[in-house]
C-alpha cells in the first residue's frame, strides 16, 4: 500500500541574500512611509516617481559596482568616469540630433576603455583595486580638466542633443523613460548573474579565485570584463545624468562613489565578494535615495546627512558580518 504520511512539498527557502533583498525593500516601503508624516504628499505617485528617477542614476553606477564587488573589488573612478562621459556626450554631439549617435558610441566606449585599462591593471598587474581605481579616478580628473580647459572650451558649453534630453525626460504609457532604461538593465544584470555561466564564474571568482581558476575559469578575462562593464555603467549613467540636467558641469559624479557604494551594502552584496544580487543593489539604490529626500524634508544639513550615511553603512556592515561569522 502506497504511503500516505509523505512529507509536504517544501516552500523556497528564504536564504541570507534574499533576506537582505527583502530588508532594502521594507526599508523603503517604511522610509516612504515616514516621509509622507513629516511632509504631506510625500509618497504620492508623483513624488514616489520622481524619487525613482534619481534612484535609477544611482542605480545605473550600482549595477557596475556590484559586478566588481561581487569578486572582492571596487571602483573608485566612478566620478570622474562619470563627469568625463558627460562632458564627452555633449562637446561630441555639439547639441545636434545628427551626432547623438556617435556620441553615445564615443562616450560608453569611452567608460569601457578605463574599466579595461583598471582591470588589465588588476588582473595582470596584480595592482590593488582600490590603488588602481583611485590612481584612475586622478588620472580621468586630470585628462577632463586639462582638455576641457576647466570647462571652458568652446564646446563646453553645448547641450546635449534633443533626442536624448527627449529619451531622459519623456514617458511611456506613463512611466518614465530613465525608469523604464534602469528596469530594462535590472533584467539584463539579473538574468546575466542568475542564469549564465558569466554569473557563476563571477560568483565563483568572489567566493575563492583560486580554487574557480583550478575549476577553469578565466579569473584574469572575467576580472577585466567586470571592470569594463563598471566603466560602461558609469559612463551610461553620466550620459543619462546631462540628459536631464540638459548641460554637463564639473563635480557631477561625485556623490555617486559613496552612494553607489552603500546603495550596494544596503542592498545586502557582501562587500568582500561572493554573495549578493543586483536585485537588492536596486532596492539599496531606492531606500538610499528615499532617506535623502526624507532628510531633505526635514530639513537636515548637509553634515548631518552626512554622518546618518556613515552610520547606517557601518551598523550594515556590522550586522550583516555576524551573519556571516555565524553562518
Amino acid at each position: 500500500m502506497a504511503r500516505t504520511d509523505a512529507p509536504a512539498a517544501r516552500l523556497p527557502v528564504l536564504t541570507r541574500e534574499r533576506r537582505r533583498i527583502l530588508y532594502a525593500c521594507a526599508a523603503a516601503v517604511v522610509l516612504f512611509l515616514v516621509g509622507n508624516v513629516v511632509r504631506p504628499g510625500f509618497a504620492s505617485p508623483a513624488s514616489i516617481s520622481a524619487i525613482l528617477v534619481v534612484a535609477s542614476f544611482v542605480g545605473m553606477v550600482a549595477a557596475g559596482q556590484t559586478f566588481v564587488i561581487l569578486i572582492g573589488g571596487i571602483d573608485l573612478s566612478v566620478p570622474w568616469v562619470l563627469n568625463a562621459a558627460a562632458i564627452l556626450l555633449a562637446t561630441s554631439s555639439l547639441g545636434q540630433d545628427g551626432r547623438a549617435a556617435y556620441a553615445l558610441v564615443l562616450t560608453l566606449g569611452m567608460g569601457a576603455v578605463v574599466g579595461l585599462a583598471n582591470g588589465l591593471a588588476i588582473a595582470l598587474l596584480g595592482v590593488p583595486a582600490v590603488v588602481m581605481t583611485l590612481a584612475m579616478n586622478g588620472i580621468m580628473e586630470g585628462l577632463t580638466l586639462g582638455l576641457s580647459g576647466g570647462l571652458t572650451c568652446a564646446s563646453c558649453a553645448s547641450y546635449a542633443p534633443p533626442v536624448v534630453q527627449a529619451a531622459i525626460h519623456g514617458s511611456l504609457l506613463g512611466i518614465p523613460t530613465a525608469l523604464l532604461l534602469w528596469l530594462g538593465v535590472l533584467l539584463v544584470v539579473s538574468v546575466l548573474l542568475s542564469l549564465t555561466v558569466f554569473g557563476r564564474s563571477t560568483y565563483a571568482i568572489g567566493n575563492n579565485a583560486r580554487a574557480s581558476f583550478l575549476a577553469g575559469v578565466n579569473v584574469k578575462a572575467m576580472t577585466v570584463a567586470l571592470y569594463m562593464l563598471s566603466g560602461f555603467f558609469s559612463a551610461l549613467a553620466g550620459v543619462m545624468l546631462v540628459g536631464f540636467g540638459g548641460q554637463a558641469s564639473l563635480g557631477m559624479g561625485d556623490p555617486y562613489l559613496f552612494q553607489s557604494i552603500a546603495a550596494v551594502v544596503i542592498g545586502g552584496v557582501y562587500i568582500l565578494g561572493g554573495r549578493g544580487h543586483y536585485v537588492g543593489a536596486a532596492a539599496g539604490a531606492v531606500t538610499l535615495v528615499a532617506l535623502v529626500s526624507v532628510l531633505l524634508a526635514m530639513n537636515m544639513p548637509e553634515y548631518g546627512r552626512s554622518i546618518i550615511y556613515g552610520v547606517i553603512i557601518l551598523v550594515l556592515l556590522l550586522l550583516y558580518g555576524r551573519e556571516e561569522g555565524e553562518a
